[in-house]
C-alpha cells in the first residue's frame, strides 16, 4: 500500500507491502508505518470482494510466513495499531489522522490474521502474532507474551469507548470483524469442540471487565441499524482528505468476481455486531469452571423503563436498554437467521424480556414475520425453520398468549396464497401455518423433532382455541385424514409383507418404526381435538361441524387400543349431536346442522366428557446444546459476515450446505 499502486492487481508487487513481508526488521516507531498506512479504499463488503483481495496477496502471505520469525514485523504492526488506538482513545475528539491510520493498520492486521487462522493452529497463529524482532547488541529483548491479549482488549475498548460517528464507523466495523476472525480458530480445528486461547482471553482476561458494556453496545448497534456512511468521490469511506496530503491507494473491488451482484447488508455494523454477540453468547455455556460474562449480561438485560432495580444480592452485572426499540428491530429483521436466533436466546433465557414481549398488545408484529418464514420454508434453512418453531413453542407456554392471539383480527394476508382469506384471527393463521409446516415436513424434511415441536405448540394452544375460521377447521381435520390414510397404508403393507414373507429382516424394523412415529403424531392430533372439545366446545361451532362431516374418519380409531381413550370424547360429542340431528328434518341443510350444533353444545351434559389433564409442553434444550448452537452460529458467520472463508479449510461444518 502507500505510493506506487493504482489497482488491486498491483498489491503483490507493492514496494511497501514487499518490505513489510521481507526479512528487514522494521521497528514500531519507524517512519515506514506512516507511509504504509496512508491509503484509502472501498471497504470490501461481500465474500467475493474479500476472496479477490485474499487471492491477490497470497504470494505476500507466503513470504510473510517464511520471514516473520526473522523480522518480527507482524508484532511490530500490532504495536503500531495499539499505539494509534491509544492515541485515538486518549484524544478529546476523533482525530482524522489517528482514526485513519488506526483503521488501516487494523485492516492489515485482520487480513493477516484471517489467512493465518485458516491454515495454522491457534497456537501457531498466536506465535506468529507475538514473535518479536531479534534483539540487537545492547538492547533488551522485546516482551510480546501478552501482545494478542493486548490486541483483543484494545478492540473491545474501541467498541465501547470510541464514539460512533461517520468518521469512526469503519473503525468500529473493522474492530468487530477482527474479533470475529480472531475467535474463529475453532471452525478450522479438526476433532471435537474445544475451547481455545483467544476465546478464553475474552471470557476471563482483561477484556472481560467490559463485558456488560460491550454486550449493551453490540445490542445498541443492532438496534440503531446505522447505515454505512456515503463514500466520498475519492473512494474513501474513512476520510475525505485531499489525496495530495497522503499517498493514496484506492482498491476498486466492485464487480470483482463471483457474487459481485450481491450487496452487503444495509447496516454492515449492525449485522456484524449481532454475529459477534451470538459467537460470544454461545460459547462457554456448558463449562462450569468458566463463567461467560457476555452470555450472563445478555440474559439479564433489563428494560430501561422497568422501575424494578437489580437487587444488591444479584450475582451478575446487568444493564438497561429500550426493550421497545429492541422489540421493533427484532421483528423488522426476523427474515435473517441471526436475528431469529437472537430472539430465541432472549425469549428462552431472559425472563424480563419474555415478560415484556408477552405483555405487548401488538403481538402480530412479532408473530407474522415468523409465520411468513415458516410459510416460505423452502426458501429458508432448516435451522431457521426450527428456531422459528421453537419461538412459537416458547410463547405457547403462556396462557395469556394463547388466548390473546384469537382476539387479534387480521385482514388481507397477501403472502398466504393457498386460499384467499379476507378475515381471520392471528391464532387461526398461526394454526394454518403450523399445520402446513407439518405437511411440508412429512413430504420433504421428515424430521421427527420438527413434528414434535409443531404439535407441542398446537397442543399448548388447543385449550384456548376460539371461533376458528371454517378453513382452519378443515385443515386441522384434513391433517388427521392425511395421517390416518398414511397409517392405514403402512399397516396394510406390513401385513401383506408378513403374509407373503417378502419383507427382508432388515426392512421390517424400519417399517415398524415408521408406524410407531406416525401413531405418536396421530395421537397428538387426537389429543389436540379432544382438548378443544373439552375446554372450548361452545366456542368452536365450525370445528364441530367439520368433525361431524368427517366423522367416519374417527370410527376405526375408537376401537384401536392406542387411541381408544383419546377418541372417547370425540365419539361421544359426535354421537350426541347426530342423535339430535336425527330428530330434525330428513335432509337437514347446512343452516339446520349449524343450528343443531349451536343448541346441542349448550345442552350437552359436561359430566359425560372424560376428564384429561390439560396439555402442557415445555421447551427444554438438549443436554449438550453447544453441539448444535456452536456450529450453527459459525455457519451464520460463514454465510452472513461478508468474509471469505476458504471452504476447503473448514472442519466444523459442511460449507456446501446452506446451513451447515
Amino acid at each position: 500500500m502507500g505510493a506506487g499502486s493504482s489497482s488491486i492487481s498491483d498489491l503483490a508487487s507493492n514496494q511497501y507491502l514487499k518490505r513489510f513481508v521481507s526479512t528487514e526488521v522494521i521497528t514500531a516507531n519507524d517512519p515506514f508505518w506512516n507511509q504504509l498506512l496512508s491509503f484509502t479504499f472501498s471497504i470490501p463488503d461481500t465474500s467475493a470482494d474479500h476472496r479477490l483481495l485474499e487471492e491477490s496477496v497470497t504470494s505476500l502471505y507466503m513470504e510473510l510466513l517464511q520471514n516473520h520469525a526473522t523480522s518480527g514485523n507482524v508484532a511490530a504492526l500490532i504495536r503500531v495499531f495499539l499505539s494509534r488506538a491509544t492515541e485515538l482513545k486518549a484524544s478529546a475528539q476523533c482525530d482524522n489522522v489517528f482514526t485513519w491510520q488506526a483503521y488501516n493498520a487494523l485492516f492489515i492486521v485482520r487480513c493477516v490474521c484471517k489467512l493465518l487462522v485458516q491454515h495454522l493452529s491457534e497456537e501457531e497463529v498466536i506465535e506468529v502474532l507475538q514473535t518479536p524482532p531479534p534483539s540487537t547488541e545492547g538492547t533488551l529483548p522485546e516482551d510480546n507474551s501478552n501482545l494478542v491479549e493486548d490486541l483483543v482488549t484494545s478492540l473491545v475498548e474501541i467498541i465501547v469507548d470510541v464514539p460512533l460517528v461517520d468518521l469512526t464507523y469503519s473503525l468500529h466495523h473493522e474492530a468487530t470483524t477482527t474479533l470475529l476472525v480472531l475467535t474463529s480458530a475453532l471452525v478450522f480445528a479438526s476433532g471435537e469442540l474445544c475451547y481455545l486461547t483467544i476465546l478464553k482471553m475474552l471470557m476471563t482476561g482483561r477484556a472481560s471487565i467490559h463485558a456488560c458494556l460491550f454486550v449493551k453496545t453490540l445490542l445498541k448497534r443492532f438496534m440503531a441499524q446505522d447505515k454505512q456512511p456515503v463514500k466520498s468521490e475519492g473512494g474513501s469511506v474513512v476520510l475525505g482528505l485531499a489525496s495530495g496530503l497522503w499517498n493514496v491507494l484506492t482498491l476498486g473491488l466492485v464487480g470483482s468476481g463471483e457474487d459481485s451482484s450481491k450487496k452487503g447488508p444495509e447496516s454492515p455494523l449492525a449485522s456484524q455486531s449481532v454475529l459477534l454477540l451470538l459467537v460470544l453468547a454461545n460459547h462457554y455455556t456448558a463449562d462450569r469452571t468458566t463463567r461467560n460474562p457476555y452470555r450472563q449480561a445478555l440474559l439479564h438485560a433489563q428494560n430501561f423503563h422497568d422501575p424494578a432495580e437489580s437487587t444488591p444480592t444479584q450475582a451478575v452485572a446487568t444493564f438497561k436498554l429500550e426493550f421497545a426499540t429492541l422489540y421493533k428491530t427484532l421483528y423488522m429483521h426476523l427474515h435473517d437467521d441471526q436475528t431469529t436466533l437472537l430472539l430465541y436466546l432472549l425469549l428462552h433465557k431472559n425472563e424480563d424480556f419474555r415478560t415484556y414481549v408477552l405483555a405487548r398488545t401488538d403481538m402480530e408484529s412479532l408473530i407474522l414475520p415468523i409465520l411468513h418464514t415458516l410459510y416460505h420454508a423452502p426458501d429458508s434453512t432448516s435451522h431457521h425453520i426450527y428456531m422459528s418453531l421453537i419461538i412459537l413453542l416458547i410463547l405457547s407456554e403462556d396462557d395469556s398468549f394463547n388466548k390473546t392471539i384469537h382476539d387479534i383480527p387480521l385482514k388481507n394476508i397477501t403472502w398466504y396464497t393457498e386460499r384467499l382469506i379476507s378475515d381471520i384471527s392471528l391464532g387461526g393463521l398461526l394454526i394454518l401455518v403450523v399445520i402446513r409446516t407439518i405437511t411440508y415436513n412429512m413430504t420433504k424434511m421428515r424430521d421427527k423433532y420438527l413434528h414434535t415441536n409443531c404439535l407441542a405448540a398446537l397442543a399448548n394452544m388447543s385449550s384456548k382455541f376460539r371461533s376458528l375460521h371454517p378453513y382452519v377447521c378443515q385443515r386441522l381435520v384434513s391433517l388427521f385424514e392425511t395421517l390416518s390414510k398414511r397409517h392405514a397404508r403402512l399397516c396394510e403393507s406390513i401385513k401383506m409383507a408378513e403374509d407373503l414373507l417378502e419383507e427382508s429382516e432388515n426392512d421390517m424394523p424400519d417399517a415398524l418404526s415408521d408406524v410407531s412415529v406416525l401413531e405418536e403424531v396421530l395421537r397428538m392430533v387426537l389429543e389436540i381435538l379432544n382438548s378443544v372439545l373439552t375446554h372450548q366446545l361452545s366456542h368452536n361451532h365450525n370445528l364441530v361441524y367439520t368433525l361431524l362431516y368427517k366423522r367416519h374418519l374417527f370410527h376405526p380409531f375408537s376401537t384401536h387400543p392406542n387411541f381408544q381413550d383419546v377418541t372417547q370424547n370425540i365419539e361421544m360429542v359426535l354421537s350426541y349431536l347426530m342423535g339430535r340431528l336425527e330428530t330434525t328434518k330428513r335432509d337437514p341443510g347446512v343452516h339446520d346442522v349449524q343450528e343443531v350444533i349451536q343448541q346441542g353444545v349448550l345442552h350437552l351434559p359436561k359430566d359425560r366428557l372424560k376428564k384429561f389433564p390439560e396439555l402442557k409442553f415445555k421447551y427444554v434444550e438438549e443436554n449438550e446444546p453447544e453441539e448444535f448452537f456452536i456450529p450453527y452460529v459459525w455457519t451464520l458467520v460463514y454465510h452472513k459476515s461478508g468474509l471469505y472463508w476458504n471452504p476447503k479449510c473448514i472442519c466444523m461444518f459442511d460449507p456446501s450446505q446452506p446451513d451447515g
